[in-house]
C-alpha cells in the first residue's frame, strides 16, 4: 500500500470552507482518496497529507476519522486549547514530525502512529 498516492486537487475551495468548523486555518486536507489544497501544493504539504492518506489506508476511512475525532475531543475535554489539541492528535504528531524527513514515506512503519510512537 505504500506505493498508493492520493489524488491531489490544487486551488480548491474545500479547505477554506472546512476552516469555518475547525480549530485551525486549513490549507490542505486529506479526504480519501483526495488531498484538497487551497493553492499550489508544496513538497512538505504533499508529504504531510500523504502520511494522512496512508493512515486512512491502514485503518480504513471511517475508523481513521473516528480515531482522529476521538483524540481531538479527548484532548479538548482534558483542557487543551483547540490548536494545541490539534497538534497532539496521534495522526498529526506523525505527520508534523515527519513531513520534512527525506524518504519518510518509503521507510514509514505502518500502524506506529496509533501506538503514539
Amino acid at each position: 500500500m505504500k506505493f498508493l498516492k492520493p489524488i491531489i486537487i490544487q486551488n480548491s475551495r474545500i479547505p477554506k470552507m472546512l476552516s469555518r468548523f475547525a480549530a485551525i486555518e486549513i490549507s490542505a486536507i486529506a479526504l480519501f482518496p483526495f488531498v484538497f489544497c487551497r493553492g499550489k501544493i508544496g513538497d512538505q504539504t504533499r508529504v504531510h497529507e500523504t502520511i494522512h492518506f496512508q493512515q486512512q489506508l491502514e485503518t480504513g476511512i471511517l475508523p481513521f476519522y473516528l480515531i482522529y475525532l476521538y483524540d481531538y475531543i479527548k484532548l479538548r475535554l482534558s483542557g487543551e486549547y483547540g490548536w494545541v489539541a490539534y497538534r497532539m492528535i496521534r495522526a498529526e504528531k506523525e505527520a508534523h514530525s515527519n513531513d520534512r524527513v527525506p524518504n519518510y514515506l518509503q521507510k514509514r512503519k505502518r500502524w506506529r502512529w496509533l501506538r503514539g510512537k
